[in-house]
């Protein structure tokens, strides 16, 4: 059995952090779609006001995935929830429990911050992950589609 252990991520972890962030946007058919790089990354997670988070999964002592993660706050609950950006497991630690590992560690870390909320988005086509998430009765919600200004867009509407 593997020894499977999370932790906080570093600031020397940021460049591996970022060679799976480009493995996770080809996987998911979108590697045109990273933007930043491993400074910018290091700004984010590690500068002096970091509104983003990270942990490290390791296996047997290996890197085997990150998540990347922060706090949203729902009006309805009148509580901060966690939100997960990415998770991801290298293709070589997938089904060794190193994903659930992540997730459960992020659970245990809203559970105790009385977050009302641990969410996090997967793309429809990516049934391996939606049907790990339901495994453990996590729901998907339908009810709401997601809206995002980037860009171009982003610029001229914040400017009119």
């Amino acid at each position: 059995m593997s020894a499977i252990q999370i932790r906080p991520a570093t600031r020397e972890d940021v460049t591996r952090i970022f060679e799976m962030i480009v493995e996770l946007a080809v996987y998911e058919k979108a590697p045109d779609e990273v933007k930043t790089n491993p400074d910018q990354l290091e700004l984010a997670l590690f500068g002096d006001d970091p509104k983003a988070f990270s942990l490290i999964c390791e296996v047997d002592g290996e890197m085997a995935g990150y998540a990347i993660y922060f706090y949203n706050f729902s009006t309805w609950l009148g509580q901060y929830g966690i939100f997960l950006e990415d998770l991801y497991i290298t293709p070589k630690f997938r089904g060794c429990g190193a994903g659930k590992a992540l997730l459960k560690h992020l659970a245990q870390k809203a559970v105790a911050e009385n977050c009302g909320r641990f969410e996090w988005n997967v793309l429809d086509w990516n049934k391996p992950a939606i049907d790990f998430y339901e495994s453990f009765e996590a729901k998907p919600q339908s009810e709401w589609v997601g809206y995002r200004l980037t860009g171009d867009a982003l610029k001229l509407f914040a400017t009119e």
